[in-house]
């Protein structure tokens, strides 16, 4: 008989309106890195959130079995005595605190009346050791780049006995070389026999990684698959019911004029006492789209949300935007200049989370719906109900707070406030990153549709094949200055990778 180290039978989860899950039945053999795939909202969190206990024993149907043995937990802090542990996309560390302490947050070392430093110091320059990182643990957490926080949170999880790891989208925000360190942990933990449930929506990885994958779709299980069995195009027609011939849906169009034009452009950051971005010169056409590669910290979001108005220091160069020179200020200039700006963050700088869709949708567009200085209702949720009814939003209704919908239908939100106010320039900073294949390819359509319509797209990615699969044209940053320009036709990973790490321009 089959080791299972976990099984979850007939999970039925439902939500207001929505059902979650029905009937989903998952199991995972011991010491296995099992993948679980499915577009946004196709149940993935909901379930694993069901395992770690943070949706408690009675809320939903089914049973689960760790071992061999039938539990029910009721928080999370019985999941984790029971030797689950769960990493989330969203970090949960104490910033003002220090490595050490985050590590050790809800551990009896720093629950006693007399704490001893030295101790929860040494102990969390071991853990640090494993896993590869080269960190003083009496760092304080909000000085680490995002990348080496999840490392952290991983770290985290790992001093708890962990016999079941579960990772949300674990690469989402690390650079190649933390990618590397957390391949090299997993296969270290699966090689002691430590069980890992890997969900992510980058396939490639789960190709590289997963020993098997479950695939969810709209909170169904569709089935189970030794990995050696699919590649990635059998995944996602089995997460879209469909397959998706093309990836990336590009279509020849027509280029316009210059719509926006950067000249010797430079951002000088006073803290840092550096310019931040140096001498950036580009053109952006009517109907055109731009991508812009580099690495980490190569510093296009900062470009462009200085460029939007939302970055301080001092900047000098031209910018023209439709043929008149501009000054940008703060992201009001911005958008009365034609400007949108979709952050990468979409959280914390894209919607308001606690609001319903239909105020989330008009935030930018309140002019449009004010009549006598006064906002109206009903004019609110026509425009609300026919700019994300072109976006094809899933949600059960408008009224729907968007802190309840799934990534992908975030974004769709957020774009929806942004081209409701009909922009000239849309500037899209990682617009794809955490969100399924599905919405990925719908939101690539929107992005043809309105290039054909002569808005100018800029589309800051670190992942190459959907720069490589949308862009008309590429430019390439490191450290902060332009480094080279490719044509679509000309493109290759190679060469790109090669400019954003070579030093000089091409």
């Amino acid at each position: 008989m089959e080791a299972f180290a976990l099984q979850m039978q007939g999970i039925t989860k439902e939500f207001p309106g929505v059902k979650a899950l029905d009937n989903v039945t998952f199991s995972v053999r011991k010491g296995e890195i099992h993948a679980l795939c499915g577009e946004n909202g196709a149940g993935k969190s909901t379930l694993m959130k069901i395992l770690s206990g943070v949706y408690p024993h009675g809320t939903y149907s089914g049973r689960i079995v760790i071992n061999g043995n039938e539990v029910s937990f009721k928080s999370i802090k019985e999941s984790q005595m029971a030797g689950v542990s769960i990493i989330y996309q969203e970090l949960a560390l104490v910033g003002e605190m220090t490595v050490a302490e985050n590590i050790f947050l809800s551990h009896d070392l720093m629950r006693s009346k007399i704490i001893d430093w030295n101790k929860i110091n040494t102990e969390a320059q071991k853990w640090l050791h494993y896993i590869g990182l080269d960190i003083n643990p009496e760092t304080k957490v909000n000085q680490l780049t995002v990348g080496k926080q999840q490392l952290i949170e991983i770290t985290k999880a790992l001093t708890h006995n962990t016999d079941i790891l579960i990772l949300d989208e674990p690469t989402a925000a690390l650079t190649e070389s933390d990618v590397e360190i957390l391949k090299g942990i997993l296969m270290d933990l699966k090689s002691k026999g430590v069980t890992c449930i890997y969900i992510s929506h980058k396939l490639g990885e789960v190709m590289a990684l997963a020993d098997s994958v479950t695939v969810l779709r709209d909170g169904i299980t569709i089935g189970t698959y030794p990995i050696s069995e699919m590649d990635e195009d059998k995944i996602i027609a089995k997460m879209v019911g469909r397959e998706l011939t093309e990836l990336f849906p590009y279509e020849p169009r027509k280029i316009g004029d210059t719509i926006l034009e950067v000249e010797n452009y430079s951002v000088f950051d006073k803290q840092l006492n550096k310019a931040i971005i140096k001498n950036a010169s580009f053109k952006l056409h009517k109907g055109e789209i731009l991508g812009f590669s580099g690495l980490m910290g190569a510093g296009r979001t900062e470009l462009f949300t200085s460029l939007f108005g939302g970055l301080e220091g001092k900047k000098e160069g031209r910018v023209v935007i439709d043929g008149k020179k501009t000054k940008i200020q703060k992201p009001a200039d911005a958008i009365q200049a034609g400007l949108a700006y979709v952050s990468e963050d979409r959280k914390r700088y894209g919607l308001i989370l606690g609001m319903d869709i239909v105020k989330n949708s008009t935030l930018v567009a309140l002019n449009k719906v004010i009549k006598l200085n006064v906002i109206d209702n009903a004019l609110e949720v026509k425009k609300a109900e026919e700019i994300n009814k072109r976006m094809k939003l899933k949600a059960p209704n408008l009224e729907a707070r968007v802190g309840q919908l799934s990534g992908g239908n975030q974004q769709k939100v957020v774009l929806s406030k942004w081209i409701l106010n009909n922009p000239k320039i849309l500037i899209l900073d990682e617009p794809t990153r955490g969100i399924d294949v599905g919405a990925k390819y719908e939101i690539y359509k929107i992005m043809n549709e309105l290039a054909e319509q002569g808005v100018g797209i800029v589309i800051i990615s670190s992942e190459l094949p959907e720069v490589l699969g949308i862009s008309d044209r590429i430019l390439v940053m490191s450290e902060g200055a332009i480094m080279g320009e490719f044509r679509r036709e000309e493109a290759t990973q190679e060469k790109i990778m090669a400019c954003a790490t070579g030093g000089k321009k091409l």
